[in-house]
């Protein structure tokens, strides 16, 4: 969804990525013209049997809109099937809800007809939503694949990812390179780190080593971003230089906090605020730790900005009412880390690449 300046370079960049292997294309009805391009591709000599081709679409309308939606996906793509269709962003209960209607008009009905008639193949969904909310509609059994967030910098959804390989669900890690991270401009610290691998490599070979994961996004804008995915290796476990790289971050992170430590701030919500206190202070721990000063602005900057694809308020929304500390025995002030993260990352403001 990246490399949409031209079709001339969309086409550029599609036909270095088959150069280096890769085979699995995802698109969106909301990606601007990628589905146009794509199709263009096509007719233009890009073998489309040689390609798994995802595109999504989001969770709304009835079950004859839908299936409209579909079809005109297809005539964009210029393909008479879908390997895999996915639900674009199932992120609040109204969205799980709206695929658990059963209901002749539902629009789920619709997506059903396709797959019935061969136009899809395989259905996922994508969520930035909570892991609870991701568990059930994983639960649900009408899925295929999952598209969820994860990496090394960010595990809150591993026990999706365990779920996932349980069900034999394909798994799609989104944005690892990006939101993941930024591990395509580093700060000095990470970059050191992860020697002699750079951070993008290190970020790619964490999740290719996990034989859970199926596939991940690359995103890139121009045929040169793909330079370092050409190099590679899809190997399913990390070497012993790649495992020391895993011990040195681990390591360097306990001198701040532990996983099990970050992983009680979920206990804090809800918020009577709607503050985003995990993300805020994982945002916060990857600054202190790792020197992530940057991705940690980055990322803050969405909060208030991007609705239900990045839910929650910002730390100065804290009016320190007490209610999450109630919930520890050790009595930490959550409120002067909210202020200090704000602090520190709130000048900036971001917002979604495509709208809905």
């Amino acid at each position: 969804m990246r490399c949409l300046s031209s079709p001339d370079m969309f086409l550029s960049t599609l036909e270095r990525a088959i150069e280096i292997g890769i085979n699995h294309i995802e698109t969106a009805r909301s990606y601007g013209n990628s589905e146009s391009y794509l199709g263009q591709a096509f007719q233009s000599g890009i073998d489309r049997k040689k390609l798994h081709l995802t595109t999504k679409l989001l969770p709304k309308g009835n079950a004859d809109e839908v299936e409209r939606w579909i079809d005109e996906s297809l005539d964009r793509l210029q393909t008479d099937y879908l390997d895999m269709l996915a639900i674009h962003g199932v992120n609040t209960l109204e969205h799980l809800r709206w695929v658990l209607d059963e209901s002749n008009a539902a629009g789920m009905t619709g997506i059903c007809r396709g797959i019935a008639d061969g136009r899809i193949k395989y259905l996922g969904f994508s969520s930035h939503g909570s892991l609870e909310l991701l568990l059930e509609a994983m639960g649900s059994d009408r899925f295929d694949f999952v598209n969820l967030h994860y990496g090394y910098f960010l595990q809150r959804n591993a026990p999706a990812i365990a779920l996932a390989s349980a069900k034999d669900m394909g798994v799609f890690i989104i944005s690892p390179a990006d939101k993941g991270g930024k591990l395509y401009s580093p700060p000095h610290k990470l970059m050191g780190l992860c020697q002699p691998l750079t951070t993008l490599e290190w970020g790619y070979r964490f999740l290719l080593a996990d034989s859970r994961i199926t596939t991940l996004s690359v995103g890139p804008a121009k045929p040169s971003e793909l330079a370092t995915v050409a190099n590679i290796e899809s190997r399913r476990s990390l070497n012993l230089q790649e495992q020391t790289i895993l011990e040195t971050l681990d390591s360097e992170a306990l001198k701040i906090a532990s996983d099990e430590q970050h992983a009680q701030y979920y206990k804090c919500l809800p918020c009577p605020e709607d503050v985003a206190i995990p993300e805020i202070l994982r945002l916060k721990n990857l600054a202190d730790i790792y020197g992530m000063e940057d991705y940690a602005k980055y990322r803050y900057g969405m909060l208030e900005n991007a609705g239900h694809w990045f839910p929650g308020r910002r730390g100065d929304r804290c009016n320190n009412c007490g209610n999450c500390v109630s919930k520890f025995s050790e009595k930490p002030d959550i409120s002067n880390m909210l202020q200090d993260a704000h602090e520190r990352f709130g000048e900036t403001f971001g917002r979604r690449l495509w709208d809905d």
